[in-house]
Formats: structure tokens, C-alpha cells, sequence
């Protein structure tokens, strides 16, 4: 009998990767879950389960298997960018009592892995320091502003997935994310409660329109940038790895330049015979500069980026062309349609 896992936002970017590559391996049955956006039809016809599962409800736990689960991933959450205006206390019932009622769950049916998705705002201290920044660093955030709330969330979290191995055992596995670089139809997210787009979203429409690209501030700042795949590789290699526990950054563990990354946005998505003029705007702010040390994440899973920066911009354009999310965003638009 194939052990089982279960993944709490299926229906998500992250999700959706991570579900297409446990399923080509066929080493497990899979159970996805979703609030929203499931497209439940697309997945059974691939023979994947499905749940529609809203972490706050204990109740809606009841809808999963009760035996032979090996891992319960949580991708599932409340963040910013995915919130219009500011309500704070979705923070509080999701992050914290969502993942109260999933590690239950964990808990009561002898599940022996919890996977979390932490946001790299927990170390925000440590950005723009040039220094790689361990797995295991204290925590220094920010506590002002609209993040705050939910930072402190994920953390609380993570505390309480700590207690849940010291009391009980089950191995929590907590997945450091800064920006995970991925392509999906719709670019946009929220900005302060507002949309926006996303900015590599924004330079790379530019640039397949050959319009001029912009570097704000100094364009010697870097950061490590890390494709939608290889957090897949993570998330996979923690799933079947024995050592696999505790913090581990997913990253790449090399900082590209901001003048590295619109450069490369050029070459890979100007027109043929079109070349964007790239405009120097020094008076405008730096990017945020961020470093991460993954050398636990070799040892202990056998981690190692398979994407530079380049190469991922390359697979990005490759999944705009295959259309891969179409089932996705059909399932999306019709939740939206029904608000």
C-alpha cells in the first residue's frame, strides 16, 4: 500500500507544481486540498483526491485519511500579498489556528511528518547586511507595519509545530521562503491592501514588448533568487529524506545582481530583433538584498539548485508557451466570479 501525503494549498502556485511532481513520481497517493480555486474535476481525472479543506474548521478534517499518512504539507496560510485592504485577524484563525488544527490532525493519526512553508520576514533583520544568512538564525523582524501581524503569525506556527515534535514526535520540517519565482497567467498580488504587479512579473512583459527597462537604485545589490522547481526539489527531498528536520533556507545559496536580473530578462524575453535600452535610475530606491546559507539542506536532503537565474527565466517562458495552468485559472476565475 502506497503511504499517503497530503497537501494543505494544493490550489496555490507552490501547490500546483509541487502535486504535478509527486504525481509523475507515483511513489505516493496524494491527497490534495484547497479552499478555493480547486479544481477538483482537472484532479480526478488525473486519479488524485481531492478535499475541500478550510484549516480554521476542525471539522473539515474529517475529510482526510485517518492512517498511513507519511507527510502533511502545509502551503496553506493567509499572507499580503493575497490580501486586499487589511484584516489582520485572518492571520491570527488561519496561521495560528489553522495550523493548530492541522498538527491535531498530525497528532491523532500518527502522521509522521509535518512540512511548513515559513516566510523569510522571520530574519528581515539580517537583509542588506551582505552576509549569507544560516538556517538556523535567530529570529529579528520587523514589528511594524502591515507585515507584522502576519509574521508573528507564522512564527507562533512554528512554535507550535516545535512543541508538537518535543511532546509528540512528529518531525516538523520548516521551509524558509523568500520570493519562489514561478509563472502563472495572472501577475498581479497586493501591495500595502492595493494590487499591483509583481515586479519581475512587470519587467518581463516589458521586455517581450521590446520597451525600455528600468534599474532603480544601485545596481550592484543582490539577492538569491530561487525557481518554483527547485522548492519542489525541497519539498520532495524532505518528504523521503530520514535526517530531514527543522529549518532549512530554500534557496540557491548565490546572490545575482539587480543589474544581472533585468539584463537577463532582456536577453530572454526581448523580441527577435528588438533589444530593450536599459535606463540607469539611481535616484530611486535599492531592491532588498538577502543572502541564504543551504548548506544543511545539501547534507541532510541531498539539495542542490538545478536552476540558475538565467535558466529559470528560460523554463518560465517555456511554461507561458505550454499553457500548463490553464486548469487552474479556470478554477480560479470561477471563484472569483462567484464573490
Amino acid at each position: 500500500m502506497k503511504e499517503t501525503i497530503v497537501i494543505l494549498g494544493a490550489s496555490g502556485t507552490l501547490g500546483t507544481y509541487l502535486v504535478d511532481e509527486l504525481s509523475k513520481m507515483g511513489q505516493y497517493r496524494l491527497v490534495v486540498c484547497g479552499n478555493r480555486n480547486l479544481n477538483e474535476a482537472y484532479y480526478q481525472r488525473l486519479g488524485i483526491e481531492t478535499a475541500k479543506i478550510d484549516i480554521r474548521q476542525k471539522a473539515a478534517f474529517e475529510a482526510l485519511p485517518t492512517s498511513n499518512v507519511k507527510a502533511v504539507v502545509q502551503i496553506a496560510g493567509v499572507m499580503p500579498s493575497r490580501m486586499e485592504g487589511y484584516e489582520p485577524s485572518l492571520y491570527l484563525e488561519t496561521n495560528i489556528l489553522g495550523s493548530f488544527n492541522v498538527l491535531e490532525y498530525c497528532r491523532v493519526h500518527n502522521v509522521e511528518k509535518y512540512i511548513f512553508t515559513q516566510s523569510h520576514s522571520d530574519v528581515a533583520g539580517f537583509w542588506n547586511t551582505g552576509k549569507a544568512i544560516p538556517p538556523d538564525a535567530s529570529r529579528r523582524l520587523n514589528l511594524k507595519g502591515d507585515h507584522a501581524v502576519y509574521i508573528i503569525s507564522k512564527n507562533a506556527a512554528v512554535d507550535l509545530s516545535e512543541h508538537y515534535f518535543q511532546d509528540f514526535g512528529i518531525k516538523n520540517v520548516i521551509l524558509r521562503l523568500p520570493t519562489i519565482y514561478s509563472y502563472r497567467s495572472f501577475s498581479e498580488m497586493y501591495v500595502d491592501g492595493r494590487r499591483a504587479i509583481m515586479a519581475y512579473r512587470f519587467l518581463i512583459d516589458e521586455a517581450k514588448k521590446g520597451s525600455p527597462l528600468e534599474i532603480w537604485g544601485d545596481p550592484t545589490i543582490s539577492k538569491d533568487i530561487v525557481y518554483v522547481k527547485d522548492f519542489t526539489q525541497m519539498v520532495v527531498k524532505a518528504i523521503s529524506s530520514e535526517n530531514s528536520r527543522g529549518f532549512y533556507n530554500v534557496a540557491t545559496g548565490k546572490a545575482t545582481s539587480l543589474e544581472e536580473q533585468v539584463r537577463g530578462v532582456a536577453k530572454v524575453f526581448n523580441p527577435t530583433g528588438r533589444s530593450s535600452e536599459i535606463i540607469y535610475r539611481p535616484e530611486k530606491p535599492s531592491q532588498t538584498s538577502y543572502l541564504y546559507d543551504i548548506e544543511n539542506a545539501k547534507k541532510d536532503l541531498g539539495y542542490e539548485p538545478k536552476y540558475n537565474y538565467l535558466q529559470l527565466l528560460e523554463d518560465m517562458k517555456l511554461e507561458m508557451e505550454l499553457g500548463r495552468f490553464e486548469h487552474i485559472d479556470e478554477a480560479r476565475l470561477n471563484y472569483k466570479s462567484k464573490q
